[in-house]
C-alpha cells in the first residue's frame, strides 16, 4: 500500500461514443489513469460502438479497460475485463469466461462480507462506496474506517467509489490502491480541468 492511489477513471452512464471520444482523450491525457471503465446504460450497438472507442484511446496510453457486467461485450470488442455491480456473484464465472489473464473487478458497496467474498472467488479487485451521500448509489456511504481495515488486512487492491471530493481524495489515498471518478467530473463544463483540480 502506497500513499499515492492511481486513477480509476469511469466513463458517463449512457455516454454516445462520438460525443465523449474527444473529451475522453483529453482528460486521460490531463491525468494517466490505471484503468478506465465503461459504464452501462447505453443500447448494447451503442455500448459496443463506446468499447471500440474507448479500447483505441485507452490502449494508446498503455490503460486498460473494462465494462460493466456486459462479459461477453468484453470478449467481443477485446477489452480487459469487466467490473461487476452485484458483488461476488459472477466473479467466478466471469473468471471462466474470460480467462486468467482478464480482469475482473467488484462492487460490493458497504459490505466488508461481500468484498471479502469477491476477494476469495478471485477478484482483481474489490470497489466500496458510495464515499459520501449520492443519489446514484443504494443505501448510505461507506464508513472510511472500511478502506483502513481493508488495506491493513487484505491483498486484494480497493477501489474507493462515488461522491468524490478533492477533500477525501487526501483522507483515502493512504488507505486505498485506486480512487474512481466519473460523474464527479463529466457533469462539469470542462471535465479536464475539473479533473485537475480535483486530482492536483
Amino acid at each position: 500500500m502506497t500513499d499515492a492511489p492511481q486513477l480509476y477513471l469511469m466513463t458517463p452512464a449512457g455516454a454516445q461514443a462520438s460525443s465523449l471520444a474527444p473529451m475522453l482523450a483529453e482528460v486521460m491525457d490531463r491525468v494517466a489513469p490505471a484503468c478506465l471503465r465503461i459504464r452501462g446504460g447505453a443500447e448494447e450497438d451503442e455500448l459496443g460502438r463506446l468499447a471500440d472507442m474507448a479500447r483505441e484511446i485507452a490502449h494508446a496510453r498503455d490503460v486498460a479497460v473494462v465494462i460493466d457486467d456486459h462479459v461477453k461485450l468484453a470478449l467481443r470488442h477485446g477489452l480487459d475485463g469487466v467490473h461487476l455491480n452485484d458483488g461476488a456473484k459472477a466473479v467466478r464465472y466471469a473468471r471462466k469466461e474470460l480467462g486468467d489473464d482478464a480482469i475482473v473487478g467488484a462492487f460490493c458497496g458497504t459490505s466488508r462480507h461481500e468484498g471479502i467474498n469477491a476477494a476469495e472467488a478471485g477478484a482483481d479487485y474489490v470497489a466500496f462506496g458510495p464515499v459520501s451521500d449520492s443519489a446514484l448509489y443504494r443505501g448510505d456511504p461507506v464508513e472510511l474506517e472500511l478502506f483502513q481495515w481493508w488495506s491493513e488486512m487484505i491483498e486484494a487492491p480497493v477501489v474507493a467509489e462515488g461522491a468524490i471530493t478533492r477533500e477525501l481524495i487526501a483522507q483515502l489515498s493512504p488507505i486505498t490502491d485506486f480512487i474512481a471518478l466519473g460523474p464527479e467530473i463529466w457533469t462539469q463544463e470542462d471535465p479536464a480541468a475539473t479533473l485537475a483540480l480535483l486530482w492536483g
